[in-house]
């Protein structure tokens, strides 16, 4: 049982300010006219609420309180059914009136009055009420604020009871093609993403045969070789594997219009933009689209850490392996509450003209895949020492490196300079393909940080908050040479010359 607390001093009703009112004027007419029957009454009346008032302090209501969510998350724009059970020992007396405590987001809180109209035979009361959430986030959902009224309706007092329940309410995926990512790239052109179960020399073993065995696996060679019929044995197929990069930092995401009008966070608000949410909306998508098809999901910050460390919702934020029944969920709720967070280092002030307007030209002939991760990591190198605690410095490097080129490397950034740019371009042979998406407010400043990862042999694009998420998903393996890639509101631009020249890594 959950005892109430005070919410605030207890207040007299009308009834009780006309019995106090009436008792003063019947002691003043009292000792004026020296009535004692009118002594009598005003002693009665003035006593009626202050012993209302001992009554409703002594007699404590006692309230469990169980509140449920159905579904326990919701994505944006769902409904969930809020279930409240409520049971009292004391209910001191009256029927009293309740109000459930909501974010002012959720619009108007639900109101109702204990007991309900249909009790259990336990004495339990059931209520249940919709809400309904434009964004994502972490809410705070109660308490229930009691109003109690003694038996004569002269007293009340406001209570808080129980506590709060938290609804996680998580970013709605958009249904990506499959073309994208119908398999991942090699140098030599497209690469299935998972080997086929048919035997070969490279994924077969081979055992003596046992009765039972077919015919049509005999190894007909290991039999002449080691004097003994020999059956092959077939290993498992292995599981596709991606990475998935999330650019989180505050000073990437908040420029521009938003920067200039943002305002810090109340309560349980998150730190966040029109642009963060349109990444984070991407990186649900993404991944969802990834486990869907069976991939093991490797999903990191601009660090190289677990990308869901910082969330408050994350049922396992250090987690950074994601497979199998439940991955796409732990994703989503991790999500729902991810904000932006200020880098601890200072950020350059665009020394190096990153999101320039300026056309630069390209080097002829750009560079080949083979000969740019060195060049690119010693120019990262030279242009930001001491990176290893910079985004996508060393730190992510190593992490990348580790997954030994382990299916296609895909990042969802936010602004860049031309040294981030560039230390990025270095992780490009972590990765069977690389895809970027650059989320900003104004895509065509990007320009130059887009030539830097495209010549690295990133296929790379930038979009606005107002891009349809679909389009720019359709077209990104067709931005890594001879395309502008930058995206307004609709998808990725270029010419039709420029897309017959393009090039894969």
């Amino acid at each position: 049982m959950a005892r109430p607390g005070m919410l605030r001093a207890r207040v007299l009703t009308r009834r009780g300010w006309g019995f106090v009112l009436t008792a003063v004027v019947a002691l003043l007419f009292a000792q004026t006219l020296g009535r004692r029957d009118l002594l009598y009454v005003g002693v009665l009346l003035l006593s009626l609420p202050v012993a209302s008032m001992v009554v409703l302090r002594i007699v404590k209501p006692r309230f469990t309180i169980a509140r449920s969510f159905q579904p326990e998350s919701m994505e944006v724009g769902a409904t969930t059914t809020v279930g409240l059970e409520l049971t009292a020992s004391v209910a001191g007396g009256a029927r009293i009136s309740m109000k459930e405590q909501l974010p002012a987001r959720f619009g108007e809180a639900p109101r109702f009055s204990y007991p309900s109209r249909n009790p259990t035979r336990e004495g339990v009361s059931r209520y249940e009420y919709r809400l309904r959430c434009a964004t994502r986030g972490l809410f705070a959902i109660g308490p229930v604020t009691a109003e109690f009224m003694d038996p004569f309706g002269l007293v009340t007092s406001r209570h808080v009871l129980g506590g709060t329940g938290k609804l996680v309410v998580t970013p709605a995926p958009v249904e990506l093609l499959g073309s994208t990512l119908s398999g991942s790239r090699g140098a030599d052109g497209p690469a299935l993403t998972r080997r086929q179960a048919n035997p070969s020399d490279d994924d077969v073993m081979t055992r003596e045969y046992r009765h039972g065995d077919s015919m049509r696996r005999v190894h007909w060679a290991a039999t002449a070789r080691h004097g003994e019929l020999m059956v092959r044995q077939e290993e498992s197929v292995t599981t596709p594997q991606a990475t998935l990069l999330m650019d989180q930092r505050q000073d990437s995401f908040r420029t521009g219009f938003s920067a200039a009008f943002s305002t810090a966070p109340e309560n349980d608000e998150l730190t966040t933009s029109p642009t963060f949410e349109w990444a984070v909306t991407a990186v649900m998508s993404v991944s969802a689209h990834l486990l869907e098809r069976n991939y093991a999901v490797r999903f990191l910050d601009q660090h190289g850490a677990p990308a869901l460390l910082r969330s408050a919702s994350a049922p396992f934020p250090s987690d950074e392996e994601y497979q199998g029944a439940g991955a796409i969920g732990g994703i989503a709720e991790g999500l729902a509450a991810l904000d932006l967070a200020p880098e601890t280092g200072r950020r350059p002030h665009r020394p190096d003209h990153a999101g320039s307007t300026a056309v630069h030209s390209r080097r002829p002939g750009g560079s080949k895949r083979s000969g740019r991760a060195g060049r690119g990591r010693a120019q990262a190198e030279a242009a930001a020492p001491g990176s290893a605690h910079a985004a996508f410095g060393d730190e992510l490097l190593d992490r990348l490196a580790a997954t030994g080129h382990r299916g296609p490397l895909l990042a969802v950034l936010g602004v860049l300079t031309d040294t981030e740019a560039r230390a990025l371009a270095s992780a490009v042979d972590h990765g069977s393909v690389s895809y970027a998406i650059i989320a900003t407010e104004r895509p065509e400043d990007s320009r130059r940080q887009l030539d830097i990862l495209r010549d690295a042999g990133w296929y790379a694009t930038a979009a606005s908050p107002k891009a349809v998420l679909p389009v720019i998903w359709a077209g990104l393996d067709r931005t890594q040479h001879g395309t502008s890639g930058t995206s307004g509101t609709s998808g990725t631009s270029g010419s039709s010359e420029d897309r017959s020249h393009r090039g894969r890594s």
